[in-house]
């Protein structure tokens, strides 16, 4: 582990690297925020960890009772994956498009569309290459991925707004334990 990397996971791991909120590093969600987040059940959350799918940077589960960390760049991706099983993509082929997008290291989010036939996703970085995939009848739907950052920012800032007891369920439970 260095300075410039605390999760000892390597900077070439995280999803996307630009265009992100310049966000503390160490500063991570629960894993029910940030499940809540991007609209997904805890149970898919712990899912897709334990199945490597989207893994948190900030601090992964080390045995029972510890508690996982999500990142901001996580949640996105977890939002990014729970898009992509709503319009009928696989498990199988979502976990295909992570692992292509990790190594296609995306600079720009804002102008990046992830597109879909239904069968295989496609990342599009340009007008151009969406126009040319929906010109040979490839894409069927889009997923415009700054605009899904700019979701996943604002829910976590109006998250950030209520109480903690609200966000966050253990907290509740160590409240009640306490009163």
């Amino acid at each position: 582990m260095n300075a410039d990397d605390p999760t000892g996971r390597g900077m070439t791991d995280l999803l996307f690297t630009d265009g992100l909120p310049d966000l503390d590093p160490e500063t991570g969600y629960r894993g029910a925020v940030a499940a809540r987040a991007a609209g997904i059940t805890y149970r898919q959350l712990d899912y897709w960890a334990r199945t490597e799918l989207v893994e948190p940077t900030i601090r992964t589960a080390t045995g029972s009772g510890s508690q996982r960390l999500y990142g901001f760049r996580d949640i996105l991706v977890l939002k990014l994956v729970k898009r992509l099983l709503d319009t009928g993509i696989s498990l199988q082929q979502i976990r295909t498009a992570v692992e292509q997008l990790r190594a296609a290291g995306i600079r720009d989010l804002a102008g990046t569309t992830l597109m879909s036939d239904g069968a295989s996703v496609y990342l599009c970085t340009s007008n151009d290459e969406v126009i040319d995939l929906v010109s040979r009848g490839q894409g069927v739907f889009g997923i415009a991925v700054g605009k899904v950052l700019h979701e996943v920012e604002a829910t976590l800032v109006d998250f950030e707004a209520q109480t903690p007891d609200q966000v966050d369920e253990l907290a509740q439970r160590r409240a009640k334990r306490t009163a």
